[in-house]
């Protein structure tokens, strides 16, 4: 590709020239993602609307944890996205995500504003499994992509995009108060169409691009990252005043107007940048400096049906014998090896107690007498420490990774033991404890997720990355429906048949079962708080494994691989320029359309 273009001038065509490589850079690629990621939490808002389906439906609280766990296992089994990501352009991936989203949102709302006949409870689990399993398609489609285009930040990347992830529950609680005041059963109607629509503003925009990484990446990200800590504690604070103070519509207007600008911000970061490159390339044109970079891609050659066969027969083969960590693992390499077991067994004990509590905060908080307008506040605080989780989580373990060596299965670990915190302020019921264990398990929760990501794809490489994050994500629901359903629902339901039968009443058919005071939930988080400390020994396990392989350069194939793309770049007619200097005005580009070979 030859940089001969100008930007420059003020020209209604340059403008339109310049609006166009906007739209194009992989900038305005990882702004996309953030805003697609803003809305494709609605997975941590169940608690807000469950008890309009509990009471509408007349479900126990061991069917209701049924849908959660339906919730989670849809959330975070996108195993099938992952495979169709490794045949099909990210905006297919995106489309099926949105059209899934709508079908499964807008069934459930129709069932609990009884516009359809009362569903069975196998049509509401599928209902539910489809709406959540739609939140992996834009992960997969938009967030791996996004991860593949900035390989040498993916820490920074996944905490980044992750956190806001984990914000979009805070930022969509805004956006449905301002709507629909506090219309619970209307929250389902908005996670039917706002999650559908933004996905498909950015189809053409969300795609893999080559190139070679700029030395201000990471300060670009730390910027997106001020930001995104501004919105956060913007959000902490409408939160506290709307529990103190009576807002009415106009005010939750204004401040869900708030959140949008500063969502839109960092889009002013992403035209600067981009200006600055045109800058950068208009000088390189001025003084005849011309800079080529070829990467040649073979042309691919069909398999003779022996070759086929034995390629088959090796897979097989190689299947119990992976490569070192760090290389490119097949996806059943990766499923079949000790150390996925590990995170397996780990990330579902860590994972699964904290999903428990998000996904039966609307009972916690009525079974110990909590207000109602306090729930909606749960989930914002769930949902704002969910993203600083996830945001630090990035962030620092890459910081303390690249300097110090520090094993992000290290900081798994300690994130996993902090959890066992949050379980056992629920469990004893200390006064005001679910405000400090939304806290704790929203952070936890958070930071638990990109540390998983990031793990994977430095034990097992990033060229089947779409699948095998999704693979590790398997955990989460598993972990759920241990505790959440055969658990926490379970003994729910004994303790409130005790309290009715002890009442001398009895539960009608079609009657939500419901239980109040401290003993609904006790030995059912003391269960979860002790599952989870195992989960942090089985996860110090693969510290031990890893121990040698996060003292080494774990970067060292893609830094390797970079400089083979450099060796490609012409020496002659760079304008006395350096490379680092090229790479730091970002005028080193390569063809977008060739694939990334390590992801």
């Amino acid at each position: 590709m030859v940089l001969t273009e100008k930007t420059g001038g003020g020209s209604w065509r340059e403008m339109k020239s310049f609006f166009l490589a906007v739209l194009s850079s992989r900038l305005f690629m990882a702004f996309a993602t953030i805003i697609i990621m803003s809305a494709n939490g609605s997975g941590y808002m169940f608690g807000l609307y469950s008890n309009d389906i509990k009471t509408t439906l007349g479900y126990d609280q061991t069917t209701l944890n049924l849908l959660s766990f339906f919730k989670d296992l849809g959330g975070n089994r996108g195993i099938l996205s992952g495979l169709i990501y490794e045949v099909v352009p990210p905006w297919v991936v995106l489309s099926m995500g949105s059209v899934l989203n709508f079908f499964g949102y807008f069934m459930i709302w129709l069932s609990v504003t009884s516009r359809t006949a009362k569903p069975q409870v196998w049509q509401m689990c599928l209902y539910m499994w489809i709406a959540a399993n739609s939140q992996s398609f834009p992960n997969t489609g938009a967030l791996v992509t996004c991860v593949k285009n900035f390989p040498g930040s993916r820490g920074c990347v996944l905490g980044l995009l992750k956190g806001f992830i984990g914000l979009s529950g805070a930022i969509m609680t805004q956006y449905y108060h301002a709507f629909y005041r506090d219309d619970s059963k209307a929250l389902i109607l908005l996670l039917a169409w706002l999650p559908t629509i933004v996905p498909l503003i950015f189809l053409r925009t969300i795609r893999i691009m080559k190139v070679i990484r700029m030395v201000r990446e990471l300060k670009i990200f730390h910027r997106f990252l001020y930001i995104a800590l501004g919105l956060a504690g913007f959000i902490m604070v409408m939160i506290i005043l709307q529990n103190r103070l009576s807002f009415n519509r106009t005010e939750y207007i204004g401040s869900a107007s708030v959140v949008l600008i500063l969502l839109l911000l960092p889009l002013v970061i992403v035209i600067k940048e981009d200006f600055n490159v045109s800058t950068s390339k208009t000088q390189a044109s001025n003084t005849h400096s011309q800079l080529n970079v070829v990467i040649e891609n073979p042309p691919a050659v069909p398999a003779k049906p022996a070759e086929a066969t034995k390629e088959a027969f090796n897979c097989i083969k190689k299947m119990f014998k992976p490569p070192d960590r760090g290389e490119h693992y097949t996806i059943l390499q990766a499923i079949f090896s000790i150390d996925m077991l590990i995170l397996f067994i780990a990330t579902a004990c860590g994972t699964g107690g904290a999903l428990t509590v998000i996904d039966n905060l609307g009972q916690l908080g009525k079974s110990l007498g909590y207000p109602t307008h306090s729930i909606s506040a749960f989930l914002s605080l769930v949902s704002i420490w969910n993203f600083l989780g996830r945001v630090l989580a990035g962030y620092l373990s890459e910081i303390v990774l690249t300097k110090y060596n520090f094993p992000r299965p290290l900081m798994l670990t300690f994130v996993i033991l902090l959890s066992c915190v949050g379980h056992l302020l629920i469990a004893f019921a200390v006064p005001n404890s679910l405000y400090f264990a939304s806290v704790m398990t929203g952070f936890c929760l958070g930071a638990q997720l990109p540390l998983l990501c990031a793990i994977i794809s430095e034990l097992f490489g990033l060229k089947h990355y779409s699948t095998m994050y999704n693979v590790g994500s398997v955990s989460s629901p598993v972990g759920s429906y241990i505790f959440n359903v055969r658990v926490a629902g379970h003994l729910y339901d004994k303790e409130a048949v005790k309290q009715t039968e002890a009442l001398g009443r009895t539960r009608k058919p079609g009657q939500d079962l419901s239980c109040s005071g401290a003993k609904c939930y006790r030995l059912a988080f003391l269960i979860i708080t002790a599952a989870t400390l195992f989960g942090s020994i089985v996860s110090l396990i693969l510290v031990f494994r890893t121990r040698t392989f996060y003292k080494g350069d774990i970067f060292k194939k893609f830094k390797e691989e970079v400089v083979e793309s450099q060796a490609g770049v012409a020496p002659t007619g760079n304008g006395g320029l350096s490379l680092r200097e090229m790479e730091d005005n970002a005028i080193v580009t390569v063809p977008e359309k060739t694939a990334l070979s390590d992801g």
